[in-house]
């Protein structure tokens, strides 16, 4: 039996957690500092794409992840709300920690029993350096981790697209590579709009995760 009750559709809550890399290899070539801004141009249109999805109430936060992780942004906001504060490079990749402080979060409680399925975003540029697959496990366990829209974006070809596949968990779906800061911008924006409207759209079991490469017209020259 699910452990995820029904109920009416309006106003169920929609969780999108980030999970950025913050490691000393995203401060190379400027990529944090595209990652703060995509993140902050996306804004908008994520809550446009909530304004068009009235069955959803969608709160946002983040966790950035480096050595250790930590909650970015820990409170739920309600996307109306929600405004970034840059995020700043501090290590290594320890994505199984953020892993952990995620899975946490997709219990109910503190899940509320009536949300839609969550979006879990991960965007990366590197290897991680701790054991990120006890960290997936524990997303895998809970409940929501199990029905959770995932979005992975790989940021230059020396993201381990492999583990970011295994995160996604599904073997028809890739991570989004993005190789510039156009490319990551557009990432970013699908990320925050097409995923919201996947989530907030009813499902049945074997429903297919969103997909969405990047447009042609995203192709710059590599710079990453």
């Amino acid at each position: 039996m699910s452990e995820i009750p029904g109920g009416r559709m309006a106003s169920r809550p929609l969780h999108f957690i980030w999970l950025l890399d913050c490691s000393g290899s995203m401060s190379i070539n400027g990529k944090i500092g595209e990652l703060n801004f995509a993140i902050r141009e996306a804004i908008p249109e994520m809550q446009q794409a909530a304004r068009d999805n009235p069955a959803a109430s969608l709160v946002v936060r983040a966790i950035t992840f480096a050595s250790g992780a930590d909650w970015h942004i820990a409170e739920p906001t309600p996307v109306e709300q929600f405004t970034w504060d840059d995020v700043h490079t501090y290590g290594g990749t320890d994505m199984g920690a953020a892993f952990r402080l995620a899975a946490a979060e997709l219990r109910t409680p503190p899940m509320p029993e009536r949300a839609l399925r969550p979006v879990l975003a991960v965007v990366s540029d590197g290897q991680p350096t701790d054991d990120w697959r006890s960290g997936l496990r524990e997303i895998d366990a809970t409940p929501w981790g199990k029905r959770a829209v995932r979005v992975a974006i790989a940021i230059g070809d020396d993201a381990d697209r492999s583990m970011l596949k295994e995160f996604l968990g599904n073997p028809e779906l890739e991570p989004i590579l993005a190789k510039n800061p156009k490319q990551l911008v557009a990432a970013i924006r699908w990320a925050s709009t097409v995923a919201v409207k996947n989530a907030s759209t009813p499902t049945v079991e074997g429903d297919k995760h969103p997909t969405s490469p990047l447009s042609s017209t995203d192709q710059d020259e590599d710079v990453w």
